[in-house]
């Protein structure tokens, strides 16, 4: 008969508890003081005695009390709570055959302010992303699928850990065809540990529903005799073709002449503006509006041409226009620097 003992520190509160910072391979949730016993198993083929030991570290050898018994290789817990919460190992001699982390399963988890993240989709392709914010949470992961809102073995897990930014960053693929009429919804189950407990819930959306286009791209700005016209093109993120995934643009911009801001929703402006930027969205679902585009200063009038820069918006330029005009700068640089030098020269000592 095996003789069981708990190396340890078996009565740790809960708020002095330090969760994993990932998932580990092998755990178990229990409920808080369920009488029905969470059976914790020693994964070895041989069937010689164990010891199991929680929180190895610890210095001292504690009875385990009464709702903790072992059976050949299974440990039995039963009305479990936050002291016996951790790390439980199964030992034969200075050996450790496999190990299980005890969790407790969180209560109200439906409503816990804990999982709060938010998703959205660049484009109607393959993938998505999904932002967390910290909030005492030592590990976090998201999983699609029926798979994982039924908790099944087969749930293909993505875990992240917790940037500088304070948030953990997800990627995930999703089967959605970006063709066809989206009749289903996606299903996101998002768990966390919070303290040793685990945090669970179930989030259900469209894929259309957080569409938001990437910023989209200034390309030019050409004046004509009443209007300017400005040519405006879909970020590189964004799905093709563009025929079919077609967006609609919103330009804001300033007036010259008094300062106003104003937005249109067509290209054409009226003349006198000093700077717009841009945004977009789907035009057929109406998605989210992308970030605004940063201020681009407009150049028109040939005598602006050279004055073109990234932060401008600009005609179209016949090819090595600007490197013309870099020339040119140079070489009245140069100039300029003679002329100087000459008057330096020819001024009385």
């Amino acid at each position: 008969m095996n003789t069981l003992w708990l190396f340890g520190l078996l009565f740790v509160s809960l708020s002095g508890a330090q969760g994993p910072s990932h998932f580990p391979e092998h755990f178990v949730v229990a409920k808080r003081n369920d009488a029905n016993p969470v059976t914790l198993t020693c994964r070895t083929e041989d069937p010689g005695a164990v010891t199991w030991k929680f929180h190895s570290e610890a210095p001292e050898d504690v009875h385990l009390e009464d709702n903790v018994q072992q059976q050949g290789h299974h440990l039995a817990l039963s009305e479990v709570d936050a002291p016996m919460l951790g790390e439980y190992s199964c030992w034969r001699g200075t050996e450790m055959l496999s190990s299980t982390l005890l969790l407790l399963k969180a209560d109200g988890e439906e409503d816990s302010d804990s999982l709060s993240f938010r998703c959205w989709a660049k484009s109607y392709d393959c993938t998505f992303s999904c932002e967390w914010t910290y909030s005492g949470q030592s590990a976090v992961r998201l999983g699609l699928g029926r798979d994982c809102t039924e908790a099944r073995k087969s749930c293909h897990w993505i875990s992240a850990r917790l940037l500088a930014d304070g948030k953990f960053h997800f990627e995930l693929s999703h089967p959605v065809s970006p063709y066809a009429e989206e009749s289903t919804m996606l299903e996101l189950t998002a768990e966390a540990i919070v303290d040793l407990s685990v945090v669970r819930t179930t989030h259900r959306f469209y894929l259309r529903d957080i569409v938001k286009p990437d910023s989209p791209q200034i390309v030019t700005c050409q004046e004509g005799e009443e209007d300017l016209s400005v040519t405006v093109a879909p970020p590189s993120s964004w799905s093709t073709p563009h025929s079919f995934f077609s967006l609609e643009h919103q330009i804001e911009y300033v007036l010259k002449d008094d300062g106003r801001t104003e937005r249109s929703s067509i290209v054409l402006l009226p003349k006198g503006v000093s700077k717009l930027r841009v945004r977009s969205r789907d035009s057929l679902v109406l998605s989210a509006w992308s970030q605004w585009t940063a201020w681009k200063n407009v150049r028109t009038g040939k005598k602006n041409r050279c004055k073109c820069k990234k932060i401008s918006c600009c005609p179209e330029l016949p090819s090595g226009y600007l490197d013309n005009c870099k020339k040119r700068r140079k070489k009245k640089g140069r100039k300029t620097k003679i002329l100087n030098k000459t008057m330096h020269l020819s001024l009385p000592q």
